[in-house]
């Protein structure tokens, strides 16, 4: 089974953090500028799926992810990540680059793909 990817947002200065493991007690939190920071739950901003949700090939061992977006200077996808049990993997863009990246195959991972304008999305692996 995989770990679940906790990526957290501070809605002041959009800084972001990777938790490696969420704290579940009552009135706590990661804080930024202040505040609790927000944790990200992916596919649920009212936005274009086809155009964030990341896409896949399988190629030989490997998989082939693509996200069909526009890579805009100010809209653009940041990152893609595979996650799997025992491992994470995530490939940086930059705006006018091609949001693709090849990661090894592993059914049940998933894939997370970032959006600077509406967040995350991600889908698993078959």
């Amino acid at each position: 089974m995989e770990k679940e990817l906790v990526i957290r947002k501070c809605k002041s200065c959009e800084a972001m953090v990777e938790v490696l493991e969420d704290c579940t007690c009552d009135d706590c939190g990661i804080k930024c500028c202040g505040e609790v920071m927000e944790k990200l739950v992916a596919n649920s901003v009212d936005a274009s799926a086809e155009k964030h949700v990341p896409t896949y090939e399988k190629v030989d061992d490997q998989i082939k992810v693509v996200v069909n977006h526009p890579m805009e200077e100010e809209h653009y996808i940041e990152w893609v990540e595979l996650v799997t049990a025992d491992r994470r993997c995530r490939k940086f863009f930059k705006p006018g680059e091609t949001a693709e990246a090849m990661f090894n195959y592993t059914p049940g991972a998933t894939i997370y793909a970032y959006c600077n304008q509406h967040g995350l999305w991600s889908a698993v692996v078959e």
